[in-house]
């Protein structure tokens, strides 16, 4: 299976320089993946340095804790996507969720998927590892609710990554009606191959080149 086309070549590291940036670019680039995904600061040069190219430019929105304001996040889709990107990944309200209050967490997806305005594909990172599996499923009824494309799992930042039975829990509860982004661990070809399997249609990772053996 040619894999290139599930892979967010990523970069989130607050330290990654501009070189390293490019550098990232290139291996996209030159291997094809679908998207180099960055830190919004960072977007618009990831956006130049695409031009011309089918990566996409991808930046997180509401990252790493998803603690801001739904208008917050807003403001910040809004920016990134007159910086050029084209997909942006946004963290929930964590700890609305841990509230029970999903009526905030699914204002604070509106509130991204409003501001993308179809203009750019929205992935949630619900962060599985800090959720129940009831609230794993509450999340991504919520992503569906409010009009997101994809559901993902992990920021990488926080006390885990994916793994395949939350990918596998994620897409029973979206079935094909939205995308599945596993992220956060994804380091060999095997790991592709197990996310794959498990029901994941995109891969968050900075290992990209590895994976493909």
């Amino acid at each position: 299976m040619d894999i290139r086309k599930l892979i967010d070549h990523t970069l989130l590291k607050p330290d990654a320089s501009e070189e390293a940036i490019k550098k990232i670019c290139d291996e996209a680039k030159e291997h094809g993946f679908k998207s180099v995904c960055v830190n919004p600061s960072r977007v618009g040069f990831v956006a130049e340095q695409l031009e011309g190219s089918d990566v996409l430019p991808c930046c997180v929105i509401g990252f790493p804790l998803g603690a801001t304001l739904p208008e917050v996040k807003a403001f910040e889709a809004t920016a990134a996507i007159e910086e050029g990107a084209k997909e942006l990944d946004m963290v929930i309200n964590i700890g609305a969720a841990k509230d029970g209050n999903w009526e905030l967490v699914k204002k604070d997806i509106e509130a991204v998927v409003t501001a993308a305005n179809g203009e750019a594909a929205v992935k949630v990172i619900i962060e599985t590892c800090l959720l129940t599996d009831e609230e794993k499923v509450l999340a991504c009824q919520c992503a569906m609710e409010a009009g997101a494309d994809f559901v993902k799992t992990s920021t990488g930042f926080s006390t885990g990554g994916a793994n395949e039975q939350d990918v596998a829990l994620m897409r029973k509860v979206v079935g094909e009606n939205l995308g599945v982004k596993a992220s956060g661990g994804v380091r060999t070809p095997e790991d592709a191959e197990k996310f794959i399997k498990a029901g994941a249609s995109r891969l968050g990772t900075s290992n990209g080149v590895k994976l493909l053996g």
